[in-house]
């Protein structure tokens, strides 16, 4: 799993704490670290259907977190779930 964030965003540093604690793996992406990832984010956000709520409540859509099935979650609560039934 890809976690596609910032620690610039109060968020996604809780995000962090919670899947570490719960042992869970992710690649961090940090979108303020360099273009590329930023260029990664966007592109998800601007052609995604999963982002179209959050852009249009005004939010950056961020804690993102991208499943190796290509799905896209916003809450590490339920990956923490899915983690724990597949297990």
């Amino acid at each position: 799993m890809k976690f596609i964030g910032t620690r610039l965003c109060p968020d996604c540093l809780e995000a962090e704490s919670v899947l570490k604690q719960a042992c869970i793996p992710f690649e961090y992406v940090d979108i303020t670290g360099s273009t590329e990832n930023l260029k990664l984010f966007l592109q998800l956000r601007d052609n995604r259907p999963e982002f179209k709520n959050i852009k249009e409540d005004g939010y950056i859509g961020i804690p993102c977190f991208l499943m190796e099935d290509g799905t896209i979650l916003f809450d590490e609560n339920k990956i923490i779930g899915a983690e724990t039934v597949s297990a």
